[in-house]
């Protein structure tokens, strides 16, 4: 129900999901009458989505601890209410960040030993894409907190990339040098590099795009402004290009003839396929779509959740903790 488009997206990118796992059951959950209206734009809807009444909405300005105590017949919260009981694996929501995490860690807790949760998710890089936490649920982090980000963000590069058995893992700094950083740094440095974690030490911004790493940790203040200064520049370079290639007639020949590699580039680069940041350190799984996505974003977002409880990723990161999971 929330996000910028609402049903409007969110059901036809589940029927599109549920129609690719045909073994997935889709539990549609909000106010009937608009997932009703929805679904009957679709002449052939899957015969394995479900529909569940939520009279309330957590709208993208309501505070998170209004939204906990005031809307707890939400489509959000009946969603993780499903996930704690366990009659869903996973929940997919575009909603209001801060309302998701706070209700998530109310009613999913968080696994034994892990202090806070971490929102990680994809980055374009030239291996692929690299893992990147903290992207904003903890602006300040101890050097604990980091490690245990390291750790988690490990265990999921390794179960969702079956080519990452022992992932790289770097620890974002303003240099390579160990003197570099302030303490909170230096300090999970020591702890990550003692974790038995493949870790490659300090890394740069400019390394979250190589190939050198495949999981970047660091706070989430820090992550957060780097996620929003890589979405700039990718709006820059876009529109840049179509500034200098309608310049003139024989720009815009060139445009044409440049045309696949461009669109290889777009492809390569969309922010829609790299949808779907996980809360990490929660006794289940959260999955969070951009509030702005589109179909072919959020039915992203919900394959990233499918692949999460196919590999079981939060029950592997309590075991790689050495904790009990669902406690």
């Amino acid at each position: 129900m929330s996000g910028d488009r609402g049903p409007s997206v969110c059901v036809p990118a589940a029927i599109a999901a549920a129609q690719e796992y045909s073994d997935v059951r889709f539990t549609l959950i909000g106010r009937s009458t608009d997932l009703q209206r929805e679904l009957g734009r679709n002449a052939l809807a899957p015969a394995n989505i479900f529909c569940l009444h939520a009279a309330d909405v957590v709208e993208m300005t309501d505070e998170p601890r209004d939204a906990l105590r005031r809307k707890k017949d939400s489509s959000m919260r009946r969603a993780l209410d499903l996930v704690k009981l366990g009659a869903a694996h996973a929940c997919v929501s575009a909603g209001n960040t801060g309302a998701l995490m706070a209700t998530a860690h109310f009613v999913l807790k968080m696994l034994p030993g892990v202090e806070r949760p971490a929102i990680v998710s994809l980055i374009p890089s030239r291996g692929g894409h690299t893992y990147m936490l903290d992207l904003g649920a903890n602006a300040t982090c101890t050097p604990d907190q980091l490690c245990q980000f390291a750790i988690m963000g490990a265990v999921l590069a390794a179960d969702m990339d079956g080519a990452h058995e022992n992932p790289r893992v770097g620890l974002l700094n303003i240099g390579e040098e160990e003197m570099k950083g302030n303490d909170a740094v230096r300090a999970a440095h020591l702890l990550i590099a003692a974790s038995g974690l493949n870790y490659i030490g300090f890394v740069e911004g400019h390394d979250i795009f190589s190939d050198k790493v495949d999981v970047v940790v660091t706070d989430g203040f820090t992550g957060n402004v780097a996620l929003k200064t890589m979405e700039g520049v990718a709006r820059l370079i876009t529109d840049a290009l179509r500034e200098e290639f309608t310049r003139s007639t024989v720009r815009k020949l060139g445009a044409i003839a440049a045309r696949p590699a461009l669109q290889a580039l777009r492809t390569r680069l969309d922010p829609r396929r790299y949808n779907g940041a996980t809360m990490v350190g929660l006794n289940g799984i959260v999955i969070k779509s951009h509030g702005s996505a589109d179909l072919f974003g959020f039915q992203r977002a919900i394959e990233v959740a499918v692949l999460e409880a196919r590999n079981d990723v939060p029950q592997r990161i309590a075991a790689r903790l050495g904790v009990p999971f669902g406690v």
